[in-house]
């Protein structure tokens, strides 16, 4: 748990929140090690005095964040092997108009799709049938060239799920998601206790609520109901406690960024993995998503290299500041900061021992070091730079796991001897002298040498 001053402090910043930003409700929850270690909720459900007080378990419409569990049915069936993220769409969800963009394409919005449905917006409006939403499907751009945040896109995979599994999307993603990780206040439909949805005047302290409804074959892009419990349980899992219904290397592979969000004029911050959002923060990775419906805000953000998350939800259609949920993960990591791992001593193996030190890249100082699993990591001796970690490849060789050598193989070039006479790593010669003459450097060392 945190300490006592902490959970004042973010107790704080949630009621001032609340206050300034006149939100009917707001509850909050942060995340550490997989657990839920603080939360706090303000208002009503209703926004009106003498209502029901939120708490961590009521629910809200979570919006888009939906998407990321539409996300993770897609994987599993990629990793089960019963699709392929380059497969073009028609060949499994055939007779559409989209046929050509492929599922990695509708995961990271670069399918080039239109945003919303063609007719009333779908976001207030009873939903249709996937027939319905079939014969709308449309294009903004060409798939593969720019971002486009799609709606649509999200209920074309929710379809691709369903039809898959012989079963609706939420049935797949209750059942093989929401059940075995214990989110039982998870639903497609709000139980209570929920918040109202309300959108607040602008300008007089009066709401008016929101309509709630099915969105049909729309539902994947927004649907989801949850509490700030549960979601809690979801961050977690995007920080890698999945509980073995998904593995490391694909969440990972989902975390990558794919397209990014271009603003011109500006630095990019933000980008669209497979199904998840990212954010570039001052270099911190964080992955989630936010979430918007009529009545509703919403956001999970999960730090990338800790684990550290946060959920916010609000029951209003506009007003949450912008940053609030970020603001509220800084203000705990700086409170409570990691305390590092104890060292201890490692095992690794011997024959690790002669490739380890000092290596040059023509005159670029590297530096090798022995990981405790067996890896190797490379990476400059000094600033920036060219940097990946190395796992063997079974073959006596090794192949790059980060960066620009991901993927990439590393040979170890001996002399006649055995001893090791230089590295090459996708073509790129490290000695241990700079321009070794007895290596094979690419163009030779011209042979008067130093001078």
């Amino acid at each position: 748990m945190i300490r006592p001053t902490t959970a004042t402090d973010l107790t704080r910043l949630v009621a001032e929140e609340q206050a300034g930003s006149r939100l009917p409700s707001v509850a909050a929850g942060i995340v550490r090690d997989g657990e839920l270690v603080w939360s706090a909720a303000r208002g009503t459900i209703d926004g009106r005095e003498g209502g029901r007080e939120a708490d961590e378990h009521t629910q809200y419409r979570m919006g888009s964040i939906t998407k990321t569990f539409v996300a993770v049915a897609v994987m599993r069936l990629r990793d089960e092997g019963r699709l392929d993220l380059t497969d073009p769409l028609d060949k499994h969800l055939p007779d559409t108009a989209i046929g050509d963009v492929t599922i990695a394409q509708l995961l990271s919005h670069g399918a080039g799709l239109q945003a919303e449905t063609d007719g009333p917006w779908w976001e207030r409006t009873e939903g249709g049938p996937w027939r319905s939403l079939s014969t709308q499907l449309g294009r903004r751009h060409p798939a593969g060239q720019r971002f486009h945040y799609s709606n649509v896109g999200f209920g074309v995979l929710g379809e691709l799920v369903g039809r898959m599994h012989g079963r609706s999307w939420a049935k797949v993603v209750s059942e093989e998601l929401l059940e075995p990780l214990g989110m039982g206040r998870t639903t497609s439909r709000p139980v209570a206790p929920h918040a109202h949805g309300l959108a607040v005047h602008p300008f007089a302290d009066v709401v008016l609520p929101e309509p709630e409804h099915d969105g049909g074959a729309m539902a994947p892009a927004g649907q989801l109901w949850s509490t700030v419990r549960d979601l809690a349980r979801w961050a977690a899992f995007l920080g890698g406690r999945t509980d073995g219904l998904l593995s490391a290397d694909t969440l990972a592979e989902m975390c990558r960024p794919l397209v990014v969000v271009d603003v011109p004029g500006a630095p990019w911050t933000g980008a669209h993995g497979l199904g998840l959002q990212l954010w570039n923060d001052g270099g911190r990775r964080f992955t989630g998503h936010g979430g918007s419906m009529p009545g509703f805000l919403a956001e999970v953000r999960v730090d990338v290299e800790t684990g550290d998350g946060v959920v916010v939800l609000t029951n209003t259609t506009a007003g949450l500041s912008r940053g609030f949920a970020a603001g509220l993960l800084d203000a705990f990591t700086a409170a409570e900061p990691h305390t590092p791992p104890v060292w201890r001593v490692g095992s690794v193996p011997p024959e690790l021992f002669e490739l380890v030190g000092h290596w040059y890249w023509g005159s670029t100082t590297f530096e090798l070091r022995a990981m405790d699993d067996g890896w190797l990591r490379l990476g400059p001796a000094h600033g920036a730079g060219r940097a990946s970690r190395f796992r063997p490849d079974g073959d006596g060789g090794w192949v790059g796991l980060d960066g620009y050598y991901a993927g990439e193989p590393l040979r170890v070039v001996r002399h006649a001897d055995g001893t090791v006479r230089h590295l090459d790593l996708a073509s790129f010669i490290f000695t241990r002298t700079p321009y070794d003459p007895r290596a094979d450097v690419p163009g030779g060392v011209d042979p008067a040498g130093w001078r």
